[in-house]
């Protein structure tokens, strides 16, 4: 059992402490109607009241419901919020990518961040990442996309755990029970992307991670071959996501 209250101290010390750093007083954060965004808007109201500003990037390939359930949580918790649609941004280059739904999701990803960031740059303001733990271990987000930011609160914390957390923070239950979904193209989702859904994830990623298991003892424990082959490879092939870029010692 996660003691929540703890986490979300925690959490809040860190947000205070690292924008502190820069020298920063605002922040800003892109806030799409998903569990992740919400779980961080709701941490950074609490920290810096006014000076958080949230910002809704859709896009014609996003759902009504994406719109709605971030207005409603800006509602709720008094967050200051402006929308941006990337839509003429995205039209001006779609046909340039031959309906590849992977092509147009990482471009989707990478202009919504680059409207953060020229916010970030008018407001004088810090970007905070809203990408978990599971998310950032499996490479499973678009770099110079949503993966791109200054700090990041959650990416220590598995997707599976935050459902509970966003409960205990008071998030609407049409948010935490809606399905994964990046919401980058019509349709898309998470975890048929993935493969697995997010608790078989995780359970799994504790074990080889967490804990080190061997390939022998995740047989042991039950996973098996396809999904062991899969999420390693996966966790593997992405690490550069991870780190910064690499530079040629000479």
């Amino acid at each position: 059992m996660n003691n929540w209250q703890n986490i979300k101290q925690k959490l809040i010390n860190f947000l205070e402490e690292e924008v502190s750093k820069t020298g920063h007083k605002s922040v800003v954060l892109g806030l799409s109607g998903g569990l992740d965004s919400a779980i961080v808007a709701v941490l950074c109201k609490e920290v810096f009241k006014e000076n958080l500003l949230c910002v809704l990037l859709p896009s014609q390939f996003s759902s009504k419901s994406s719109v709605d359930d971030a207005l409603k949580l800006c509602e709720k918790f008094d967050i200051k919020y402006e929308i941006v649609s990337i839509e003429p941004m995205l039209k001006a280059y779609i046909s340039n990518m031959q309906n590849d739904s992977l092509r147009i999701g990482n471009f989707s990803a990478r202009l919504r961040m680059n409207v953060l960031y020229d916010i970030s740059a008018r407001e004088k303001s810090l970007v905070i990442g809203t990408s978990n733990k599971s998310e950032l271990l499996l490479g499973y987000g678009t770099i110079f996309g949503d993966l791109a930011c200054a700090i990041n609160p959650i990416g220590n914390i598995y997707k599976s755990d935050l459902f509970e957390f966003a409960k205990f923070l008071g998030v609407a239950e049409a948010i935490i029970n809606k399905a994964p979904s990046a919401d980058l193209y019509e349709g898309q989702s998470d975890e048929a992307d993935l493969g697995f859904n997010y608790a078989q994830i995780d359970e799994f990623l504790r074990a080889f991670v967490d804990k080190k298991s061997s390939r022998d003892e995740l047989l042991n424990l039950g996973f098996d071959e396809d999904m062991i082959e899969k999420i390693i490879k996966r966790v593997k092939i992405n690490s550069f996501k991870r780190e910064l870029p690499k530079i040629a010692q000479i």
